[in-house]
């Protein structure tokens, strides 16, 4: 463990007694070996050992070959590190892979019977699931099976197959953006974790017009979920009439775990619109949790009431720029990826069209405070095409980054933090459809793939010069490199119950 996440250890008593929602993490590592797949707790989880490789799904832009499943290898103790070592081809093209999950992670952790060794590959424009064999050669996963879009649409009709999380029982749930015709009436359907036939859908009552992201907190009987939009809107790029034609959302919706019915949904309007990825604080004894709005560039925490109802309130918001050279007058930074270290003590976000990543320091839940910023590309960049003529954070243009002399296409976007807090890794891809309208140089020079220095202890990022990917030198030709995925689960794949 380094010496930086041993001190965050150290002052996590105090961090908790202010504002961990009433819980208790457990500080003690166990003498046990694990008994499932994952870790007993998150606290645990830090103190777990340093990931060695990591797996990205590299989307075509122009869909003339099939996507793909890269592993990259981030040991810096290793001859190949930081170089793809295994590109896994799917068999058909166009699929756009996009988010993953697995077969099992720590809310299986009490079940020996339990490995984690398939990755679920949901692909968002096919409506097509891989499923991977990760356990029998980490370092160059094969395909398992396929679960056809056929299957998916007959048994639930549904599509767009987005997040991917295991569940105690066994069964593997996915949430799905819409139906399979690409319009609304979302909802999520569930495979049997052992032989990945699709069992149904989960829920027992409407689900929402939208879906998208979904986090589980059992202790409490609860799942949230949010929302993208239709889509038929934005598999053909982003454009701003869809947003008054109602097509994209701006809700988030509470689910009785239990029964499977949607109790309650907060709209949190305009100043919610498109919220994406939703996450609960990592401590199972919590109500509480944030979500990130793409189109509003806010993030909101939801929380549970003392009569039982749930609410929301706006804690960070990030303004328009006034600008030249775009199709709108004012641009928005667009947060579109946000996670929690596992000690629940910070927050990141990225704004992939203002180009920066942010660190928020939220022991006080309510009041989240900027503690670090990393620009790393983005449409605002010095010499650019767009000038900035009023920025209300007074930040200026920042200047242009370039990686071993080549200048840095597109902005931060998804995002992956290690076990004990210190990296964060980020991919510059949104979804291609996007990538080309906002980003069209890409299509040319590749996504990267880079690491953020993070200090733990008081706060800050800084971009690692010694650590980059470039996935426009890959062997066929420049691709798109998305969601980045640890072998031994991460801070956005793994629940605790």
């Amino acid at each position: 463990m380094t010496e930086q996440a041993e001190q965050r250890l150290q002052q996590l008593q105090t961090v908790l007694r202010h504002g961990n929602g009433g819980g208790n993490i457990q500080t003690h590592v166990t003498s046990e070996c694990c008994k499932g797949p994952g870790y007993a707790t998150p606290l645990e989880a830090m103190k777990g050992p340093r990931e060695k490789i990591v797996y990205i799904p590299c989307i075509i832009p122009e869909k003339d070959r099939p996507d793909y499943l890269s592993t990259v290898d981030v040991d810096p103790e290793s001859p190949t590190y930081c170089q793809v070592i295994h590109r896994l081809y799917m068999p058909y093209v166009a699929d756009e892979l996009h988010h993953s999950g697995w077969n099992a992670c720590s809310s299986c952790y009490d079940d020996g019977s339990k490995r984690r060794n398939r990755m679920v590959l949901p692909c968002i424009n096919s409506d097509r699931v891989y499923i991977v064999d990760t356990g029998t050669d980490p370092r160059r996963p094969s395909l398992h099976t396929i679960v056809q879009p056929s299957e998916v649409h007959s048994k639930t009709g549904l599509g767009a197959p987005h997040t991917t999380h295991c569940l105690g029982s066994g069964h593997i749930m996915i949430s799905c953006i819409g139906n399979q015709n690409g319009d609304g009436n979302s909802g999520f359907f569930l495979l049997d974790g052992s032989n990945f036939r699709v069992l149904g859908k989960w829920e027992n009552s409407p689900a929402p017009e939208y879906g998208y992201d979904f986090w589980y907190q059992p202790r409490h009987n609860v799942m949230l979920s949010s929302e993208w939009g239709a889509p038929n809107a934005w598999r053909n790029g982003f454009n701003p009439e869809h947003v008054k034609q109602g097509l994209y959302g701006h809700s988030i919706h509470v689910w009785d775990w239990t029964t499977h019915e949607r109790i309650q949904t907060l709209d949190l309007g305009d100043e919610g619109l498109i919220p994406l990825e939703i996450r609960f604080l990592h401590n199972p004894d919590t109500t509480e949790g944030y979500v990130g709005c793409a189109l509003s560039s806010t993030v909101f925490r939801f929380f549970k009431l003392p009569n039982g109802r749930w609410d929301s309130e706006k804690v960070i918001t990030i303004p328009n720029k006034t600008v030249e050279g775009f199709a709108l007058p004012e641009l928005p930074g667009l947060i579109t990826d946000i996670i929690l270290s596992l000690d629940d003590r910070y927050l990141y976000f990225s704004n992939w069209l203002h180009g920066d990543i942010r660190q928020y320091d939220i022991t006080d839940r309510s009041n989240p405070k900027l503690v670090g910023q990393v620009f790393l590309g983005g449409m605002i960049c010095k010499g650019g095409d767009i000038t900035v003529t009023h920025d209300p954070e007074g930040q200026g243009q920042p200047d242009p980054v370039f990686i071993r002399s080549k200048r840095l296409e597109g902005g931060p976007q998804m995002l992956q933090l290690s076990l004990d807090g210190t990296r964060l890794y980020v991919t510059t891809s949104l979804f291609s459809a996007w990538d080309k309208q906002f980003y069209p140089n890409m299509i040319k020079s590749g996504s990267m793939f880079l690491m953020i220095d993070v200090d733990t202890v008081n706060g800050g990022l800084k971009l690692n010069p010694d650590f980059a990917v470039d996935y426009g030198l890959e062997p066929a030709g420049p691709v798109f490199a998305h969601e980045i995925r640890y072998p031994g689960g991460d801070c956005t794949s793994d629940i605790w119950l």
